[in-house]
């Protein structure tokens, strides 16, 4: 579903800059070296709406921007630039449409999922709102149910979706046929919405994803290779470098990772530690991605569960606290990834996560979910 949307949360993995402040010595001295410029155009846009902040279209195009640059680069940044754009609309339960959407974005994006559940539900009961708008409104509320794995509300929204836009409706329908026991089934039918050469980057993702969980070795990076093309090039590259890693495969996924104009990002930060981790390779890069999820948690508490799940149990070797956090990360979201954090950390639990893995067992069996592997790690889960 992610890659259907402006899929905002993904930027949520990018964190803190760094757990103390720093200042200057002079005017001279760089802080940091950013891997995108904001153009004059922006820059224009931005001083038009300082003058006058109750400009709409222009708020709007601002925060649009911003989110934008929030998830292709990771920069959380972005997402106070977003709010800060649409200020005047902020706490007004009857901000235009417009408004609205993008309030949930920025909400999705920082885990406040509750928040943007409510305000798309309030903003899907207009009984005058525009085609386009309720399409999106649809589609970013479906994205947020599958993320909690409440597949049947999310399935209800995706129906509602199929005379607004067919092609995302068919691709949010299978996407959630996947996670329901017709995994192959819904690979077939997200083949079929590019057929020919030509594979629009969104949907390479999304199929690569879904290859992943078949298991289908062949398939999965070479849609992964097609999907850099696209916009969602830091979640792509976390996306295929996590192949590799499970495939021990570390000098591979840190040369993708090192590749990025956008390397610093969490996202890949995180992942880069991992690589040379598995490639037994000291490196300061530890310290500082330590750093960033703690000032993360001082910040925002909880709501960077999954990402600290993956250090502790990825770089630190801590399973205990590896499994305490992917259960509080899976208290707030339930994705193929999260089930497969919850239970490789239980597993490294030992005795400590065998609640933890009945449970999982449990949950996936009742849903039908498929994933290669959840099964290659504990065959239970496959009966």
């Amino acid at each position: 579903m992610k890659p259907l949307l402006v899929a905002v949360w993904l930027a949520s993995a990018a964190l803190a800059a760094s757990a103390e402040p720093f200042v200057p010595k002079g005017d001279a001295e760089i802080v940091e070296r950013l891997p995108y410029r904001i153009d004059a155009a922006e820059r224009a846009r931005r001083a038009a709406l300082a003058r006058d902040p109750a400009q709409l279209p222009l708020a709007a195009a601002t925060a649009r921007a911003a989110l934008q640059r929030a998830r292709v680069h990771g920069d959380p940044r972005e997402l106070g630039v977003a709010q800060a754009a649409l200020a005047p609309w902020w706490p007004r339960a009857d901000a235009p449409a417009e408004a609205v959407l993008l309030r949930a974005r920025v909400l999705q994006a920082r885990h406040e999922f509750d928040a943007a559940l409510a305000d798309l539900r309030a903003l899907l009961a207009r009984p005058d709102l525009a085609g386009e708008a309720r399409a999106q409104a649809l589609l970013d509320a479906a994205a947020l149910h599958q993320l909690r794995a409440e597949l049947p509300q999310a399935r209800a929204l995706c129906e509602q979706l199929r005379p607004l836009a067919a092609v995302p409706a068919a691709a949010c329908l299978a996407e959630l046929s996947s996670l329901s026991g017709q995994g192959g089934a819904a690979a077939h039918a997200l083949a079929n919405l590019s057929p020919g050469r030509t594979v629009q980057p969104w949907l390479a993702l999304m199929r690569a994803e879904l290859a992943e969980r078949l298991g289908d070795e062949a398939a999965a990076p070479m849609l992964y290779r097609l999907a850099l093309a696209g916009e969602d090039e830091v979640y792509t590259r976390a996306a295929w470098a996590d192949w590799l890693l499970a495939r021990g495969r570390a000098q591979e996924a840190l040369t993708l990772l090192e590749r990025s104009p956008d390397a610093e990002a969490d996202a890949l930060l995180l992942r880069r530690v991992i690589a040379l981790r598995q490639l037994g390779r000291e490196t300061p890069l530890t310290e500082r991605m330590r750093e960033r999820l703690a000032a993360a948690d001082r910040r925002e508490p909880g709501r960077h569960a999954r990402e600290q799940a993956r250090f502790a149990l990825d770089v630190e070797a801590r399973p205990a606290e590896a499994l305490r956090l992917a259960r509080l990360n899976w208290t707030l979201q339930r994705e193929p990834g999260d089930a497969l954090l919850l239970l490789r950390a239980a597993l490294a639990a030992g005795r400590d996560g065998d609640a933890t893995r009945e449970q999982l067992g449990r949950f996936l069996r009742e849903r039908g979910w498929q994933d290669a592997r959840l099964a290659a790690l504990d065959r239970s889960l496959a009966s």
